[in-house]
């Protein structure tokens, strides 16, 4: 009963045990560009989905909250932005690192490298917002309301304003699929387990967030 409770858990640990061992071991296709900083694909790139994955979960238990007011909504939205937040800073390191390798300096003001800047300073707005009012009623609407403006703000700035600049950043034509399609086959054997293992990774920290915040709202209200 135990395994088939955490499978999903056992599986991320695989997923992304592998992806570290294979992403190192794997012998990656000749890249002048690129060369050897091509296996930080299996690591920056999966960062910014688990971010977009959190946001768009978090603007939809918002929207839930809106609709029927149920804490654990509020509790469930709020977790979820904790996380993207999270995994937004992992990916703008990542992204510097892998940037200062190819491009001279981890920071050029790209216009992907400034919609993705602007897009956690919304969020990390959204963090101050809510941690300035009282009144988890109050609180809650508030910060739903501002959740959902934010995650409407996302998409062109991470990927609708780029597309008309010139960008250095590889995939600004904004076709994953196009260019998940055209990736050597080599690295797809990493890539794709890790964009699941890493997803699975967020997922799972955001449970251990939200469970203990459940125990936290637990212990205020019997006291």
């Amino acid at each position: 009963m135990g395994l088939k409770k955490y499978w999903w858990k056992i599986l991320c640990a695989a997923l992304l045990m592998y992806t570290v061992v294979a992403g190192m071991l794997l012998e990656i296709p000749y890249l002048p560009k690129l060369k050897e900083s091509i296996r930080n694909l299996f690591y920056h790139v999966p960062m910014w989905y688990v971010m977009l994955v959190s946001f768009l979960m978090s603007m939809i238990y918002a929207i839930l909250y809106l609709s029927k007011e149920e804490q654990k909504y509020d509790t469930i939205s709020n977790e979820f932005v904790t996380t993207g937040i999270w995994f937004g800073c992992f990916g703008m390191i990542t992204g510097m690192e892998w940037a200062s390798i190819q491009w001279g300096s981890p920071w050029s003001n790209d216009p992907k490298q400034i919609g993705a800047a602007l897009t956690l300073l919304i969020y990390f707005a959204y963090a101050i917002l809510r941690n300035s009012m009282a009144g988890n009623d109050k609180q809650g609407r508030i910060a739903a309301v501002y959740n959902v403006f934010s995650f409407a703000l996302v998409i062109p700035l991470v990927y609708l304003v780029p597309a008309h600049f010139a960008s250095l950043h590889p995939g600004s034509d904004n076709k994953p699929f196009e260019a998940l399609k055209t990736q050597d086959h080599h690295l797809k054997y990493v890539s794709i387990p890790a964009m699941i293992g890493w997803t699975l990774l967020g997922f799972w920290i955001f449970d251990i967030r939200y469970r203990t915040k459940k125990l936290q709202q637990q212990k205020e209200f019997n006291a």
